[in-house]
């Protein structure tokens, strides 16, 4: 038997039985947010030097946010670029230095941005990542830490930076960037879809947590966009390649063959539908967002697989004393 709280908390997320049955189709139906929707709203976002966390940063904040983009390595000339772009649209867009692989930028990071937004962040966007491809046994130690400590760890970390507030507040919104290779897998595709796979499981459980302290989990699940991404990917990917034994690259071939040399061609679909998509999701009520977005013009594989891995989930743990927090978060 649910006690009271949670029994009104999914009531409020469940809504009625009607407008529940209807939800997927009326939550991608849903208007574009114009401008002045985010108003009020304080957004963190990590990794904005360039693809879906730069042209993010720049939408929000012309929809009304105060928007805190963050960023390694700074002073870098994508922050002044950036800076000189919210500029010109008089944007309320901070910029602040964030390494999420490093404990004590990610606490000075953070501190600096509660600063700025007078200690309230109500939306957290992990977007952060990078790629290391290759075959698994082709995966030294430094890339796996490395590809871990980015897309798994850092928003970790950003995490318990940025809860404590949002949880002080009973209310806030987490995005956490995953990936069609989330749900599915290439192989060659080094240990980014473990990392993936690692953060839908990692924003799935915290979205049960959170319910009772009134904070939505989004996992957004992108295809493959033309963005930075790759130029980042085959520096790293590069680089292992030319620090592996040759006889273990001729082994796995030929998943080794294009290693370092993938260059995004022929992918032309639009970067900003992820911020869009995420804008849409910001707008809905609290309580009503989905846990998981797909988004891509082309092919979602994905999508079959959430579908399923909702309703185990809930045939599975919906009638224990967990219920009210799984169909919180699956109604």
């Amino acid at each position: 038997m649910p006690t009271p709280s949670l029994a009104t908390r999914r009531q409020l997320l469940a809504g009625a039985a009607a407008l529940t049955a209807a939800g997927p189709a009326m939550l991608h139906a849903a208007a574009p947010p114009g401008a002045g929707a985010l108003k009020g709203r304080t957004i963190l976002i990590t990794g904005c030097s360039s693809g879906f966390g730069r042209i993010g940063a720049l939408h929000y904040a012309k929809l009304g946010a105060k928007v805190i983009a963050t960023m390694r390595n700074m002073p870098r000339p994508e922050a002044e670029t950036l800076a000189a772009d919210a500029a010109k649209d008089k944007l309320d867009l901070h910029i602040v230095e964030i390494d999420v692989t490093d404990d004590a930028s990610v606490a000075a990071g953070t501190a600096r941005a509660l600063e700025i937004a007078d200690g309230r962040i109500d939306t957290l966007v992990n977007n952060a990542g990078i790629g290391i491809t290759g075959p698994v046994e082709v995966q030294d130690m430094a890339a796996t830490r490395a590809i871990f400590e980015t897309n798994v760890v850092g928003i970790q970390r950003m995490l318990r930076a940025l809860l404590p507030q949002m949880r002080a507040a009973k209310s806030g919104q987490i995005f956490n960037i995953s990936s069609q290779l989330g749900r599915v897998i290439v192989p060659g595709g080094g240990h980014y879809s473990a990392t993936k796979f690692a953060v839908e499981a990692l924003s799935e459980q915290m979205a049960y947590e959170l319910v009772p302290h009134g904070i939505d989990v989004t996992i957004l699940q992108p295809g493959g966009y033309p963005t930075k991404v790759w130029v980042n990917r085959n520096s790293y990917t590069g680089a292992l390649r030319d620090r592996t034994a040759p006889e273990l690259l001729a082994a796995y071939e030929p998943f080794s063959r294009g290693m370092g040399t993938e260059d995004g061609s022929g992918r032309s679909s639009d970067p900003a539908d992820v911020p869009r998509a995420i804008a849409e999701i910001m707008a809905m009520p609290a309580g009503k967002r989905p846990l998981r977005r797909a988004v891509h013009p082309g092919n979602k594989p994905q999508e079959a697989i959430n579908r399923v891995s909702s309703e185990v989930q809930t045939a599975w743990l919906g009638g224990s004393p967990l219920g009210p927090l799984i169909k919180a978060v699956h109604d």
